[in-house]
């Protein structure tokens, strides 16, 4: 008679033998606590349930909340840089490059509407307590994103596209432009009595978006301003 195979065993989500989709499951359910609770409110405990896992498991992914944290904010920035950085690599003039960086940067942050609360809430944090992953993500995707948005912002000003602006003034400007009423949508939300997150009002912002921008740095308004990155 022929060997009974052994009993496998069946895999289940939430368990160390599926490593990369229970780390994710985490990920994505501290992205929604963080930014309802902050570091200092969110709790571990209330982040293993969402993901469909117990604690124990989850430290043994991340060795305490702060580590989850700074995996959650390099999640989000190593995105973002990724997005931004598919755009600025096209052999594109100037000024249609510019705009593709405002609308992939756009689009990213429309994808995941909690990133910002996120974002400003450890800006917050850094400016009372400190924080420890403020230098890295400066060093790692601030620093490098802004060096290169700067030098398509001078390439144009040298070539005749761009009004003479100066970038540490305008690319702060635009990324407000750009991340502020992602971030303010429950006050959007009181003054228009509308959701400003339905995909036709997304729509309309981030026209809006382009527009703007293309008003305060073309020497002349451009016919491809609502483009699509």
């Amino acid at each position: 008679m022929s060997a009974t195979p052994p009993l496998r065993r069946k895999t289940r989500a939430g368990s160390r033998h599926r490593p990369e989709q229970t780390r994710q499951a985490i990920m994505d359910a501290a992205v929604a606590e963080f930014a309802a609770e902050g570091v200092s409110g969110a709790r571990t405990e209330a982040i293993a349930r969402a993901a469909g896992v117990n604690k124990a498991l989850l430290y043994y992914y991340f060795k305490d909340k702060e580590t989850l944290h700074g995996a959650v904010l390099d999640q989000v920035f190593a995105g973002l840089r990724t997005a931004i950085e598919t755009q600025l690599d096209r052999d594109l003039p100037a000024g249609k490059k510019l705009l593709a960086y405002a609308a992939a940067h756009f689009d990213y942050i429309a994808a995941s509407p909690l990133y910002p609360r996120l974002v400003m809430g450890e800006m917050m944090r850094a400016g009372r307590d400190g924080s420890p992953h403020l230098h890295r993500i400066v060093e790692q995707y601030f620093r490098p994103i802004f060096a290169r948005v700067a030098e398509v912002i001078q390439q144009g000003i040298a070539r005749g596209e761009f009004r003479r602006v100066d970038p540490m003034q305008f690319i702060p400007s635009m990324v407000a432009l750009i991340v502020f009423y992602f971030s303010s949508t429950p006050v959007t939300r009181l003054i228009s009595g509308e959701d400003p997150l339905t995909p036709a009002r997304v729509s309309a912002r981030r026209a809006a978006v382009l527009d703007f921008v293309s008003a305060a740095l073309f020497q002349e308004r451009r016919p491809d301003k609502g483009a699509r990155a």
